[in-house]
C-alpha cells in the first residue's frame, strides 16, 4: 500500500493508502448519501439513519453515543463523521484504537456540497455523484422567496429555534426567507414562546426533526401567525435531498397553508 492522507474538513491527517473498502457512517445525511452512491462499501450506520428507506446494514448505536465496540468488529477502513452531530470523544477514541475517521464540518449550503465533493471525489475516489451535480446547480439559483420573515423551532418544552452559523439558516437565507432569529450569538436559542412570537415573523416553519412538529402539536402555540409543516429532512439534511429540497421547500413555504 502506498502511504496517503488527506485532511478531513477539520484539517486533521486521515490516513487513507487505499480508497476505503468498509464504510461506517455516524451521520444520518452521509449515511444515506453513501447507501445511494456506494452501496457496497456501506457496512454500518446509527440508529438514526432511516434514509433511504429499508437500509439493511449493521447498527452502531446513536450519533451521540456509539458502540465503538461494534465499529471495531466491522473492521471499517474509515468512519464517516460530524463536527455538530458527533463527539470529539468518540473521534478521538475510535482513532487512539486504529480506526481512520474522517469529520466534516457542514454550516453552509456550500460547505455541504464541497464537503461532500471531497468524500466522494477525493476520499472515496468515485467522482461526484449524480444528485450532488444537481444538488449544485439547484443551490447556485438565485432567491425564490425574498424577503419574508421566519423563524424555525427545532424543539418546544423548551422552545429552540435556528439561529446563526447553522446549515438550517444558510438553506434560508438562500431561499430568501430571512431568519428573525439570525442575529443570535447561539446557533440553536433557547426562547420563551412569547420571544418566539414577540420577534415578528410573517411565517413559523414548523418541522417534522428533530421535534415531530404537527398539525396538533405546534400550531396552536402561534394564533395571528401563519404556521407551515415542512419536512425537516428538506431543511437539514444534506444528502441526496438536496437535489430536491429547494424546490420542494419553495412549494411548501409558497402555498403557506393555513393548519
Amino acid at each position: 500500500m502506498r502511504d496517503r492522507s488527506l485532511p478531513d474538513d477539520l484539517g486533521t491527517a486521515v490516513p487513507l493508502p487505499a480508497a476505503p473498502r468498509r464504510v461506517v457512517s455516524l451521520v444520518p445525511s452521509l449515511t444515506e448519501a453513501l447507501a445511494v452512491t456506494v452501496p457496497d462499501r456501506l457496512v454500518g450506520a446509527t440508529d438514526w439513519c432511516t434514509h433511504p428507506a429499508g437500509l439493511d446494514v449493521p447498527r452502531v448505536r446513536g450519533t451521540k453515543n456509539p458502540d465503538r465496540t461494534a465499529i471495531q468488529a466491522l473492521a471499517p477502513d474509515l468512519v464517516v463523521a460530524n463536527q455538530e452531530e458527533n463527539r470529539r470523544l468518540d473521534v478521538d477514541r475510535l482513532r487512539a484504537a486504529g480506526v481512520p475517521v474522517w469529520v466534516t464540518v457542514i454550516e453552509s449550503v456550500d460547505q455541504a456540497l464541497a464537503s461532500m465533493r471531497r468524500l466522494f471525489a477525493d476520499v472515496l475516489a468515485v467522482g461526484t455523484p449524480e444528485w450532488l451535480a444537481t444538488a449544485t446547480t439547484e443551490w447556485a439559483r438565485p432567491p425564490e422567496l425574498p424577503g419574508t420573515r421566519v423563524a424555525v423551532p427545532v424543539w418546544r418544552d423548551p422552545w429552540m429555534v435556528v439561529g446563526a452559523r447553522t446549515f438550517t439558516g444558510d438553506v434560508l437565507a438562500r431561499l430568501g426567507l430571512v431568519n428573525v432569529f439570525a442575529g443570535s450569538p447561539d446557533r440553536y436559542p433557547h426562547v420563551a414562546v412569547e420571544e418566539l412570537r414577540a420577534a415578528g415573523p410573517e411565517l413559523v416553519l414548523l418541522p417534522d426533526e428533530p421535534y415531530p412538529f404537527t398539525a396538533d402539536d405546534g400550531p396552536e402555540a402561534f394564533p395571528g401567525t401563519t404556521p407551515v409543516l415542512v419536512s425537516g429532512r428538506r431543511l437539514t439534511w444534506y444528502g441526496p435531498s438536496l437535489a430536491t429540497a429547494r424546490a420542494e421547500l419553495v412549494a411548501a413555504v409558497g402555498r403557506r397553508p393555513v393548519t
